[in-house]
């Protein structure tokens, strides 16, 4: 099997069998490729049979990306690279997984971009007035901070998926798995009136498929992440003076503002839709004031002080 054949079939794998989403199928093609290419230039003859690839062309490959790269956009390539090894092995493509003798780079993680309670209630509610644009915009806010969905999440929204008297919204997660999450009412209130006037955006579009989306762009097509990020930054510095603002900052603060309010981790993990506890932990943090708080409850010394 050459390099370009196993490409193609990994990725029909991911797809299908995996049901990975759009955007990973497309992030580990991409890396692929750009591998492909760094073998096409350095050794063309590896691309007919990938049992000639070893760890030392895959180091040499790191070698050149480290020069551009930063480490977590290294880390990710790594685990591409290893997923599709690992892949050809099971296969019995290859007989071993040259990938996994990769170290992998230390990756640091920043502090997430978060909002207080109160400018996030600034943030969404900084779209007003009755035009279809800014209801769909107060809707869409309110969804992305009252109940932490990722922006694919979002975006893959359809309008049978909500449930507007019991106020749930049915969620479809990665890898395809589904959730129910509650709504506020706030945010039911204003998905109610987003939907009166949704109709009025709708316009002929290529594919019929996009017809059911919850969420429309103003040419009547489903709202995709780049039309998200915007709206989220447009009402970040207009609602809170945050520029910087992205869907997924709302996310985070949705999981922190909840776990500040005395929710337990378990439940912001099934919000939040997390395969593991560990991921929600480092999605979420608590605040100074409430750990000064607690250890003044918590800890006999603080009490004998008291």
């Amino acid at each position: 099997m050459t390099l370009d054949e196993s490409r193609r079939a990994f990725a029909r794998h991911l797809e299908c069998e995996r049901h990975a989403s759009p955007r990973t199928v497309a992030e580990y093609g991409r890396d692929l490729m750009g591998f492909a290419r760094f073998v096409r230039e350095r050794d063309a003859e590896r691309l007919d049979d990938v049992r000639a690839l070893d760890v030392h062309l895959l180091r040499a490959w790191l070698a050149l990306l480290s020069r551009t790269h930063v480490p977590s956009s290294i880390s990710r390539k790594i685990a591409a690279i290893r997923t599709w090894m690992r892949w050809l092995r099971r296969r019995g493509v290859i007989t071993g997984c040259p990938a996994d003798e990769l170290a992998v780079p230390r990756v640091r993680r920043g502090l997430p971009t978060l909002v207080s309670a109160e400018a996030a209630k600034q943030i969404v509610e900084a779209s007003t007035g009755d035009t279809p644009l800014q209801l769909r915009n107060r809707a869409l806010l309110e969804v992305l901070y009252g109940s932490g969905l990722r922006a694919s999440e979002v975006c893959a929204l359809e309008v049978h998926d909500l449930d507007l008297p019991s106020a749930v919204v049915r969620v479809s997660g990665k890898g395809r798995k589904e959730r129910v999450v509650p709504l506020g009412q706030p945010c039911v209130r204003a998905l109610g009136r987003w939907l009166t006037v949704r109709e009025s955006m709708l316009r002929p579009v290529r594919s019929s498929a996009n017809r059911g989306a919850l969420f429309l762009t103003v040419r009547g097509g489903r709202l995709h992440r780049r039309a998200l990020w915007a709206v989220v930054k447009e009402f970040g510095a207009s609602g809170a003076g945050r520029a910087d603002l992205h869907p997924h900052a709302l996310r985070h603060s949705c999981a922190t503002h909840m776990l500040e309010g005395g929710a337990d981790l378990r439940a912001i993990q099934e919000l939040l839709g997390h395969a593991s506890l560990s991921t929600t932990q480092r999605y979420t943090h608590v605040s100074m004031d409430r750990l000064l708080r607690i250890y003044d409850a918590a800890h006999p010394l603080a009490r004998l002080k008291q």
